[in-house]
């Protein structure tokens, strides 16, 4: 089966990580986007998903003119989920600072799609902070993906520069591929459930108030679906509230 190799039109380039130069230099990339954190996805680890045939990717800057000049400035890495499931697990996904913003997220989300789609895969799962309002935004609003469940403390402690010091609850994401992104009607949302609009600056700034911003978010989250009310969507208000089986 052929391997997708993707190309923007801005000069960006997704290729599969073949060799150890290009395995090492996304294990880099990585611990550089999670604040230096090494053990991550070691090279040894990314090595052996990709050995037998997981998703893992490098993004390449590529300047007009000169591809010989192409510098990796993101990577993401996913593996197959139980059989039963018939899914991939994106496990991370990260671009440096100087690349953010651009679109590359999407890009590589969408290459994600294609080549699970080639393999018979028709779902991708992954797990993302639920205070990241961009992130809820973009995983929820641009994809449509659905929220499937709500984590508490989901990995432990983290010691990366993104996660140190606070507590890692997590939204599982699931990602019908072949279903059309949908927003809730209006009429049908019961409630909203606010996050901070930056809550990487309130963990550098304020972390007392970033704490309580989990406390609170996650006793929303628990409260409601115990309730029996569910996720439908995302906007500037938060994350919308819907009683369960509501269509959107």
């Amino acid at each position: 089966m052929a391997d997708l190799d993707s190309r923007t039109l801005d000069g960006f380039r997704i290729r599969p990580l073949r060799t150890m130069e290009q395995i090492a230099a996304a294990s880099a990339v990585l611990s550089e986007v999670w604040g230096g954190d090494r053990t991550g996805m070691p090279p040894n680890l990314l090595r052996a998903l990709a050995h037998v045939g997981n998703y893992a990717v490098g993004l390449y800057a590529v300047p007009t003119g000169d591809p010989s000049a192409e510098r990796m400035i993101g990577a993401s890495v996913g593996f197959f989920a139980a059989p039963d499931d018939r899914s991939l697990h994106s496990h991370i996904t990260g671009i440096v600072g100087d690349h953010r913003g651009r679109g590359l997220g999407r890009l590589l989300k969408q290459h994600q799609r294609e080549w699970a789609l080639t393999r018979g895969v028709h779902r991708i799962t992954w797990t993302f902070d639920p205070l990241v309002a961009r992130n809820a935004s973009f995983n929820l609003r641009v994809l449509g993906a659905r929220v499937g469940e709500y984590y508490v403390d989901h990995y432990g402690a983290m010691d990366d520069g993104v996660n140190r010091g606070d507590e890692s609850d997590r939204i599982f994401a699931v990602w019908d591929l072949d279903a059309p992104a949908a927003a809730p009607r209006e009429r049908d949302i019961v409630t909203t459930v606010e996050v901070p609009a930056d809550i990487e600056r309130l963990r550098r700034d304020a972390p007392g108030e970033a704490l309580d911003w989990r406390y609170r978010v996650r006793e929303a989250f628990l409260g409601l679906t115990e309730d029996g009310f569910a996720v439908a969507g995302f906007d500037e208000r938060g994350y919308l509230f819907v009683r369960s089986g509501v269509a959107s």
